[in-house]
């Protein structure tokens, strides 16, 4: 095999000739037909034996050409890899091919390349940090919170009114026929919740145990069944019962009901002030760092290529796929309850792919011109870290994680922290006046 040419585009693509000898193509296709031979019938000749010349005299001289490249390629292009240097991303696709009269077979072969990243500035950079404040209505709200999560329920022998849970059957009906997945029974349903269509669970206020309602409703034009979006549709309802929710006193007594330290509802509100303080200023550190490693991205100049963002998709997607599989759905069912598609949850990842491609390149390149370097020591350490976080010996972690992987994974690491420690803070840009 020979790499003829290789000419690189600006785009970070690059297209490669590459030049294969009649012997090395000859065996291909030897290969290939003694794959499939015994598939074939010749009249004259006994299935699977017609010569394999016989066989390209009937069917043409590149019937078997398409397997023997399939055969040959992933050797000839590995090789092509090392011979010229180059970074290749994504899958390599073949552009056009070509058989000579001496019988040498000439590819040329189109591929995504490692793009080259130029860097701006990524040090010393202004990024914006959120002013930390926790006022007294956001502790009242901590506070209700807790009361919320303390509360009981009991059966309410009155009317439904907005906040009560009810347990109904109901049934839904278009045109007067059932229609599918309308149905349910000993349901509990929390009014004002907004878990069923809109306008569904104000018509339940003033149903008593017992009663039983038709109501009138609308689906929405999105709704996720399109034979159901746009169209009214009646739910015949039966409540069976009512039940309120009873909310604790915010007393001292509450206070040492949900806090171990607190002996009074003042501590609690000072624990719980300290609380939402110590969070948002982690959050206001964390959008500060993520403001300086964005500017630094764009900053930069790069152009990625296509092939590397369909890698970096396909990774996403499978993924995505690992972790429904855990919750009990298929990323079919997900997609589905998120009213959309397979292929229009990865066009709807194609952005957040493309920033995690920016942001590696950018942490990369960062690394490589300030000569981070890592040493066997901090290996070491990072892999003592990880076995007592996940309670594992250390030579486990070794056996699932190569050192390269955390030499590599620090390194980022560092080139980020070089980035964000490096950069000043600044108020956020008050919102324009409309």
């Amino acid at each position: 095999m020979n790499v003829k040419s290789v000419e690189k585009s600006e785009n970070s693509t690059a297209k490669i000739v590459l030049e294969i000898e009649k012997d090395q193509f000859q065996t291909a296709l030897d290969k290939a037909y003694r794959k499939v031979k015994n598939d074939i019938y010749i009249p004259g000749f006994r299935k699977g034996k017609a010569p394999r010349k016989i066989v390209e005299r009937m069917y043409g001289a590149n019937v078997f050409y398409e397997d023997a490249i399939n055969l040959l390629f992933p050797e000839v292009w590995a090789e092509a890899i090392s011979t010229s240097e180059l970074s290749p991303v994504g899958g390599p696709s073949i552009a056009d091919l070509n058989v000579d009269e001496a019988g040498n077979l000439t590819l040329t072969v189109e591929t995504g390349l490692y793009p080259e990243v130029t860097l701006g500035q990524y040090k010393g950079i202004e990024a914006e940090k959120p002013e930390v404040t926790v006022t007294e209505a956001d502790v009242d709200a901590e506070v209700k919170r807790l009361a919320d999560r303390n509360s009981s329920v009991a059966t309410a022998d009155r009317p439904a009114v907005m906040g009560d849970t009810l347990v109904i059957d109901f049934k839904g009906y278009k045109d007067g026929v059932a229609f599918e997945g309308g149905e349910g029974d000993n349901h509990s349903l929390k009014l004002g919740s907004g878990n069923f269509i809109p306008g569904f669970e104000e018509q339940l206020v003033g149903m008593s145990a017992g009663e039983e309602k038709d109501i009138e409703v609308t689906f929405p034009e999105n709704y996720g069944a399109e034979e159901l979006a746009g169209q009214p549709a009646t739910f015949h309802v039966v409540c069976h019962e009512v039940k309120e929710t009873l909310t604790p006193e915010l007393d001292d007594e509450f206070a040492k009901d949900v806090s171990e330290t607190a002996e009074t509802l003042s501590d609690l509100r000072k624990e719980l002030e300290e609380k939402l303080t110590k969070e948002r200023t982690e959050a206001a550190e964390k959008a500060f760092h993520n403001a300086a490693i964005q500017a630094a991205m764009d900053n930069m100049t790069v152009v990625i290529p296509d092939g590397m963002v369909e890698e970096q998709l396909d990774n996403m997607m499978e993924q995505y796929s690992m972790s429904m599989q855990q919750s009990g759905f298929s990323l079919e069912q997900y997609a589905q309850m998120m009213g959309t598609s397979v292929q229009g949850l990865r066009e709807s990842s194609r952005e957040g792919a493309v920033a995690q491609i920016k942001n590696t390149l950018l942490l990369e390149k960062v690394a490589e011109v300030e000569n981070i370097e890592i040493s066997d020591e901090d290996i070491e350490a990072q892999y003592e870290k990880l076995a007592s976080e996940y309670e594992m010996e250390v030579a486990q972690v070794k056996e699932y994680l190569p050192a390269e992987e955390i030499k590599r994974e620090q390194k980022l690491q560092k080139a980020m922290d070089l980035i964000t420690e490096s950069a000043t803070p600044k108020a956020p840009e008050a919102p324009a006046a409309e």
